[in-house]
């Protein structure tokens, strides 16, 4: 009988943990950035008018979006990481 090779299951729940923590990451940084970007525009800039909660729904978009675009990086590239680039 031949020996079935299984994949290290430590190894699975480090790149599952190395994904979660490069995912979020990326989110939060992205939150930060798009409330700092919607806030400067808002306020010294006076490109626009937004109350706090307009600025902290666009950056919850733009989180969003980077959540979404993470996890559906992963069938595509680096399986350990949020990004459609594979390797590094």
């Amino acid at each position: 009988m031949s020996d079935i090779n299984l994949p290290n299951l430590g190894q699975l729940e480090r790149t599952g943990l190395q994904y979660a923590k490069d995912l979020g990451e990326r989110t939060a940084a992205t939150f930060v950035v798009a409330a700092c970007g919607v806030g400067v525009a808002a306020g010294p800039a006076d490109m626009f008018h937004a109350s706090f909660w307009e600025t902290m729904a666009a950056a919850g978009l733009a989180a969003a979006g980077s959540l979404v675009k993470g996890i559906l990086a992963r069938p595509f590239g680096d399986k350990n990481s949020a990004s459609f680039v594979k390797g590094a």
